[in-house]
């Protein structure tokens, strides 16, 4: 099944489209056959939260983005599933916002690295980072421990979209400002970031990066209003509540789940 295939009238079109990319990119060698699973418990969460944005959702991309503005070094960290779903969005949110990109991977080969690289520059990335590998992350005793010296190692803040909670804890230790995209609020990753995003990576890379645009002539003193008046404990409490008492709104449909991770 193709994109072409599924008519845009199908009540499942969005869904079908993101597991189909996710398939895609197994086969192609950019994504672990681990991400397949994870794609479904996120779209299991997305289902729950009625496959939208939430208002909560939508206020921590804002400050997601002022943070992205304000940084010494932002970084945006990319494992499969990030390329196989958001290739074009992942860079366009690190040319609007003048962050890296980073391959970083729990299931690292040498050639998933390099193939995930040319797949974000066939997408209009100037320069891939993580390759190199030659810094470590303190605390993390597998792949993804291995992060560029230029790169991650060196960013004060970093985007991680998608679970990832051993390294969101290793990351805050180290001091890092760490923003998760994760649609699970009760998951390690989303309790730990400094900006837990409950959403479906496909719209949060994107109202990442609308927010930025709209912050692009704000002033530090204006952006750091934004990031200082945030209560990232509060955002995940909303994003439970609308699980738990279906508070977000009609479901998309009754005969699938959704998407993410």
């Amino acid at each position: 099944m193709t994109d072409v295939e599924v008519p845009e009238s199908h009540p499942r079109y969005d869904s079908l489209r993101t597991r189909h990319r996710i398939e895609a990119g197994v086969e192609n060698g950019i994504t672990s056959k681990q991400g397949l699973i994870a794609e479904g418990r996120g779209e299991a969460f997305d289902y729950l939260l009625g496959e939208r944005t939430l208002p909560s959702a939508d206020a921590a991309e804002r400050v997601a983005a002022a943070h992205l503005l304000l940084a010494r070094h932002p970084v945006v960290s990319v494992n499969g599933n990030v390329a196989a779903l958001v290739p074009d969005e992942v860079v366009e949110l690190a040319t609007v916002v003048g962050a890296d990109l980073e391959v970083n991977l729990f299931n690292r080969t040498d050639e998933r690295m390099r193939a995930i690289a040319n797949h974000l520059r066939d997408h209009g990335a100037e320069e891939v980072k993580g390759l190199a590998g030659d810094a470590r992350i303190p605390g993390l005793d597998h792949a993804r421990a291995a992060v560029d010296a230029d790169g991650i190692a060196d960013a004060d803040v970093v985007l991680v979209p998608l679970e990832d909670g051993d390294r969101a804890e290793a990351l805050s230790a180290l001091g890092k400002t760490e923003i998760v995209v994760d649609l699970n609020p009760l998951s390690r990753s989303a309790e730990t970031a400094a900006v837990p995003i409950v959403d479906n990576i496909v719209r949060a890379v994107p109202n990442i990066t609308a927010h930025a645009r709209d912050l692009a002539e704000a002033s530090p003193a204006e952006l750091e209003a934004i990031v200082n008046g945030f209560d990232p404990e509060a955002a995940l409490r909303a994003a439970e509540m609308a699980i738990r008492e279906g508070r977000s709104g009609p479901r998309a449909a009754t005969d699938g789940h959704a998407k993410h991770d």
